[in-house]
């Protein structure tokens, strides 16, 4: 039967990774009896949740956060995170350093691109979901990836993405231009801000 105080600590962050429960003094073989007896879902190795958990749109970055908290989400994922597009990829993208290994996950598919060490920590917001810190590369940031990967994901999705950010006021054109700067993709962009209405 699972204890009532871990079963609070799972309806307070949704997911626990096995060496979190660890420090609660549950082992592992613990884990696999409960799962087998149908008190808790194994989402993924060593990630665990009540039955009843029901994920939120963010699960699958919650998983990789988890398992790989130095990764900050970037492009597509950091566009859907932000709502600043309707398209759905079915990659999780991931920036980490030009030095790093990229994690080794088999859920969800990653797509890891490599960033100079300035380019990684500039714009990174962190937002809590389900028990798990999230990096995220701010707007600003994320439009000026865009461009500086448009040839991996379009340039019609970065266009879209800096007409979606600056339509919406949820960021200013200096905000872009600091940011592409930084990403060192500001003569490729000045065309494309000096058209904000």
């Amino acid at each position: 039967m699972l204890p009532e105080p871990i079963r609070r600590l799972f309806a307070q962050t949704g997911t626990l990774r096995s060496r979190e429960l660890e420090a609660y003094g549950i082992r592992r073989i613990q884990l696999s009896r409960w799962a087998a007896a149908g008190e808790l879902n194994r989402l993924g190795r060593g990630l665990y949740a009540l039955p009843d958990y029901a994920p939120n749109e963010h699960a699958s970055l919650v998983e990789v956060a988890r398992r790989a908290p130095h990764v900050v989400f970037c492009l597509l994922t950091a566009l859907r995170f932000h709502e600043l597009t309707t398209q759905a990829p079915y990659e999780v993208w991931i920036a980490i350093g030009n030095k790093e290994h990229p994690p080794r996950l088999l859920y969800p598919k990653l797509r890891v691109l490599r960033f100079s060490p300035e380019s990684l920590h500039y714009g990174v917001e962190e937002h809590s979901v389900d028990g798990a810190m999230l990096k995220v590369t701010s707007m600003a940031k994320t439009v000026a990836d865009c461009f500086k990967f448009r040839n991996k994901i379009g340039l019609d999705v970065a266009i879209e993405a800096r007409r979606e950010a600056v339509k919406r006021r949820r960021v200013s054109a200096d905000e872009i231009w600091r940011a592409a700067k930084v990403c060192r993709v500001a003569a490729v962009m000045r065309p494309y801000l000096d058209s904000i209405e």
